[in-house]
């Protein structure tokens, strides 16, 4: 596809003005790329006559049908028309709400091509949504009336039959400008449609066979060029070549001796596959995974702990100041006696704080720095970057990311996720990165156990945590909203904050803490919690990275149905992190569907983080791992990453065998993924920009 033609704006299509087009930015259909893209949501086949002997019970009906007369029913304090029809099996009635200016169309005597929905009352088949069109005995039938038709999600004003004419008309003045984008082999060696064909038939099929047929070539080759993207990535990293180092272990070798307890297996794998690559020629790029609480911050400054003994510089960079503060609390208690000089940079520092620290930083007086996307500024440059570590990371643009390693030559990367990753898409998402995984606990660590409980068991909730207060534990209760609202049943966190203090916890000290909170409100509520001053937080999802209390031992997750299987796992994780056996109650509404008794199930039965994103990958698709379709991290038009992963991995070796043969078409990608995937390419911004 050519991105001049396929930038342009839906309003130099022919027949959509002003208004139209403002529908259809409702949607977010501004190109004619969004528009060629807007996919059917489902099929109506009306390639098989259906008679009205046939339409009860809302069953599609197509024929051909004759005018008998009109008449006239009550509707609105005034009249609609009532159309009396038949064709060769059976009568039925239309009944013509609004439109009565059908009177001066459907004129009794004369026949109709026919498509509705209907149902028997008061002793007739009635249809009160149908599409008609003249019938001529010699012409052929409307395409409306004699093929696969697409339903799309509509908006505003638009009808499916504005959208069918405006796409229609696109393909029409766009098909010279689409051109294939998989190699002519695998045409033939994966039996797919070319991309101006599979288009045509994914938006009006002439058979059911050719629609799936289209749609597998679709998918196929969005799944193709994101292979060919992350491939690209590795070798381009590949490529890079350095001279091998030897770090000095003496600063690493004190930190493990101050350490109170041994490594796990899973961090000493991970600390010698890390040490491996930046001591190696090529540049690092590796991805540490670890359930909440498995000790990735630890394993991750083990690995700064080499680079600032070899006098280099490393960067810590993680989704919020809250975080922030917490990393450099901890990172100040294990090696700021050892000599490292760590530095904290966020967003609210005064100008001149701020100024102090970035000329101590450029002078190479800091050796850690520990921050938020302030790290990103133009402003901030270190002497000698040689690690670069960002936490959450699916939480940052890839442009971010990349702005951040572009202040140090060729720095090493490590990218941390407590989000565990279902290992169906780890090596296909993150097929250029290599891959730790930190699969064992800290010792004495007890699993949580969960309950569950319905909105009617909520006083017996209340109770179970009040003992453990009296046990001298702390706890959470955690809320989907921030305030109250009339449009919405779910209770939020301000609301039941006034609840709890005053009729169910009355004198046992409390903090409320949410996102729209100032940061400084924030920070002094997180550091009663952490000192015992305040016994339980009523809060957001604020709490669900990075909040470490270890005598927190209870947490309550009012509408849990509501949540993400990986964010309430990310959530219990915020508990269980003493010695103490820790609580988590899952609060469910008795609105609750049988798909969201089954997640709720699995948190119940499984403390194993993989297997819940595994879980959770079946039930919900890849929405809520790792925030990768809500971050933009990688959003496809075409495919589907559950329900087509056989497909995603059948392109692989597809794509891996091409490049095999023909390196050159690297460059050809460049162009041609902007291109295919314009509007939402995974890791587009790198692979466009970098």
């Amino acid at each position: 596809m050519f991105v001049r033609e396929l930038t342009r704006p839906i309003t130099e299509l022919k027949g959509i003005g002003a208004r139209t087009a403002e529908w259809y930015r409702r949607m977010g259909i501004i190109t004619w790329f969004d528009l060629i893209t807007h996919l059917p949501r489902s099929y109506e086949d009306r390639s098989v006559r259906i008679p009205f002997s046939k339409g009860y019970d809302r069953q599609a009906v197509l024929t051909v049908m004759e005018v008998i007369s009109h008449s006239r029913i009550r509707f609105k304090g005034g009249f609609a028309l009532k159309v009396m029809v038949r064709d060769e099996t059976a009568a039925a009635s239309l009944l013509c709400f609004g439109r009565n200016f059908l009177k001066n169309t459907l004129i009794p005597g004369r026949k109709f091509y026919f498509y509705g929905r209907g149902q028997v009352q008061y002793g007739e088949l009635q249809f009160s949504s149908f599409e008609t069109a003249p019938f001529r005995e010699e012409a052929p039938p409307p395409p409306e009336f004699s093929r696969i038709i697409p339903v799309y999600p509509l908006a505003g004003q638009l009808t499916q039959k504005i959208i069918r004419k405006d796409i229609a008309g696109l393909l029409r003045s766009s098909v010279k400008h689409i051109r294939n984008e998989v190699p002519e082999k695998l045409l033939s060696d994966y039996s797919l449609l070319p991309t101006p064909e599979a288009l045509k038939e994914i938006h009006f099929p002439s058979s059911p066979a050719r629609r799936d047929g289209a749609r597998r070539s679709l998918v196929f080759g969005e799944f193709f060029y994101l292979h060919l993207t992350v491939r690209r990535r590795a070798l381009k990293r590949e490529a890079v070549r350095r001279t091998a180092v030897s770090y000095p272990r003496n600063l690493n070798n004190r930190l493990l001796e101050s350490l109170p307890f041994r490594l796990t297996d899973g961090q000493e794998r991970s600390v010698s596959e890390i040490t491996a690559d930046l001591e190696s020629g090529k540049p690092m790029a590796r991805l540490l995974q670890g359930d909440v609480g498995s000790g990735k911050t630890l394993t991750a400054l083990l690995a700064a702990s080499l680079v600032i003994d070899g006098g280099r510089q490393a960067a810590f960079m993680v989704p919020t100041e809250l975080l922030a503060r917490q990393h450099a609390e901890e990172s100040a208690r294990l090696l700021e006696a050892l000599g490292v000089r760590i530095a904290l940079l966020h967003g609210g520092m005064r100008r001149k704080d701020r100024q102090l620290l970035l000329d101590a930083l450029a002078a190479g007086e800091i050796d850690l720095l520990i921050g938020t996307h302030a790290l990103f500024t133009h402003d901030v440059a270190f002497r000698d970057l040689g690690l670069v570590i960002i936490d959450e990371q699916h939480r940052f643009g890839v442009l971010q990311r990349l702005s951040l390693t572009k202040k140090g030559i060729t720095p090493d990367l490590l990218f941390m996720t407590a989000t565990p990753i279902p290992r169906t898409l780890t090596m296909t998402i993150f097929g250029d990165l290599d891959i730790s995984v930190i699969d064992t606990m800290p010792p004495g660590r007890k699993p949580v156990i969960t309950h569950l409980a319905a909105e009617a068991s909520r006083e017996r909730v209340y109770q179970a945590v009040r003992a453990e207060f009296d046990r001298g534990r702390q706890g959470y209760f955690v809320y989907p909203r921030i305030e109250f609202s009339d449009s919405s049943e779910l209770k939020d966190a301000v609301s039941m904050y006034e609840y709890l203090t005053q009729q169910v916890y009355p004198g046992i000290p409390a903090g409320l803490i949410h996102s729209q909170l100032p940061q400084e409100e924030k920070q002094s509520v997180m550091d009663a919690f952490s000192s015992g001053a305040i016994v339980y937080l009523v809060s957001t999802t604020v709490v669900e990275v990075g909040v470490h209390v270890a005598n927190a031992s209870c947490m309550v997750i009012e509408h849990a149905e509501r949540f993400g299987l990986s964010a309430l796992h990310q959530l219990r994780g915020r508990v269980g992190r003493g010695a103490h056996q820790a609580y988590t109650f899952l609060i469910f509404s008795e609105e609750i569907t049988d798909q969201g008794k089954q997640r709720l199930k699995i948190m119940k039965e499984s403390c194993d983080g993989f297997r819940i994103a595994e879980e959770d990958l079946k039930i919900r698709g890849p929405g809520d791992i790792a925030g990768l379709q809500q971050s933009g991290f990688i959003q496809l038009i075409y495919a589907d990453l559950v329900g087509d992963l056989d497909l995603l991995h059948e392109t692989l070796p597809a794509a891996r065998q091409v490049l095999k043969e023909d390196p050159g078409l690297l460059s050809g990608a460049y162009s041609l993924c902007r291109e295919v995937l314009q509007k939402a390419p995974p890791f587009a911004e790198e692979l466009i920009d970098g």
